[in-house]
């Protein structure tokens, strides 16, 4: 009876170590408030439909998942007008809810009221999803506009439970730049040929000659909030790197000076992080940014920009291959999306200095 005794108490304490020594990982159980059952779907989604397949874009690969945001930013430049805001899930591009017109006469910059206007829409739609979501988790009564709203978020082809939560803090507003697109088509006619032959003669690619269409829309003294100037957006620091020179002048603002820059940039970006995807996104992110990411997730870069969350990896970064993408695409073949031509401007040659423009 003794020995009965004392194995009757040992018991819960083998139990607890042999849990304790499992080789299997504890499961999370997932909270219950986000198990909406208000409305069941037909029939369960296919996640991957339409994102299953490689292809490139020229030679730059396009993995499936990329799609929706190539598709996103193909509609930015070449469909949606600056007087049109598309207000979307930040995460996953193929949500938009909804693409207004901004009141009275858009220009380049908008007026205060235009600011004011587009805020408001943007905190329309997380109000609207923050109830939605709140109304699913507790079970609530669901209007004809809530049921409107799943069926846009279902018809992303994902399950409702996992791109409502959290839904309205994603909600971002981005404004059409077709005219603006547009117009660098035209200037690039200046360069193309010559940008082509710096990239050709370094080795790489020469369609990273349409970069400046992600980077400045061929503006050749652009200048950014960070401190990238010129046309290709080079920081001192990478122009003191990539472009050495006459202090005197500041060659970021030469476009030719620029793009032999940036083809010794992307050069070593390459060879450094092994293939283009992270390549041009360290254009934004940094070499260093993108190693670590590497490091972190893999090279899988589809992981990269799904998975990673490094402090500086947001929005900017997780999309500008996919921009790079998407404008090369029109770049190459314009006709679908400016049927009314493009009025190239006549090449320049290297030796005209051409910032003042």
């Amino acid at each position: 009876m003794n020995r009965i005794l004392i194995k009757l108490v040992l018991l819960p304490f083998v139990l607890l170590l042999l849990n304790a020594c499992s080789s299997t990982a504890p499961v999370a159980k997932r909270d219950k408030a986000t198990q909406y059952r208000a409305i069941a779907p037909k029939q369960a989604p296919d996640l991957n439909r339409r994102y299953s397949t490689l292809t490139y874009s020229g030679i730059f690969p396009k993995p499936g998942a990329l799609e929706p945001a190539v598709e996103f930013w193909r509609k930015t430049y070449a469909v949606w007008q600056r007087s049109e805001v598309a207000y979307h899930d930040d995460r996953y591009m193929d949500v938009i809810y909804e693409v207004a017109t901004l009141p009275g006469y858009v220009a380049e910059g908008l007026t205060s009221e235009q600011k004011q206007v587009m805020n408001e829409r943007r905190d329309f739609w997380k109000a609207r999803l923050a109830g939605l979501e709140s109304k699913l988790r507790f079970n609530a009564p669901l209007d004809a506009q809530d049921k409107q709203l799943i069926a846009k978020l279902e018809s992303s082809g994902r399950p409702l439970t996992a791109i409502l939560p959290g839904a309205s803090d994603r909600v971002r507003a981005q404004r059409g730049t077709k005219e603006r697109f547009k117009r660098g088509l035209e200037i690039s006619g200046r360069y193309n040929l010559q940008f082509r032959k710096i990239f050709r003669d370094a080795g790489l690619p020469e369609e990273l000659a349409y970069l400046p269409h992600v980077e400045s829309s061929f503006q050749p003294a652009a200048r950014s909030s960070a401190g990238a100037v010129g046309m290709w957006q080079f920081t001192k620091a990478a122009a003191q790197t990539f472009m050495p020179g006459n202090d005197a002048v500041d060659r970021r603002l030469d476009p030719f000076a620029s793009a032999n820059g940036a083809a010794r940039y992307l050069s070593y970006a390459y060879g450094k992080l092994g293939d283009w995807p992270s390549a041009l996104t360290s254009y934004n992110h940094g070499i260093g940014g993108m190693k670590r990411a590497q490091n972190r997730v893999g090279r899988d870069f589809v992981r990269i920009v799904e998975e990673y969350d490094g402090p500086a990896f947001g929005f900017a970064s997780r999309n500008y291959y996919a921009q790079f993408l998407a404008a090369r695409e029109i770049a190459v073949n314009p006709d679908p999306f400016f049927p009314e031509g493009i009025s190239y401007e006549l090449p320049v040659s290297p030796d005209q200095y051409l910032a003042a423009d």
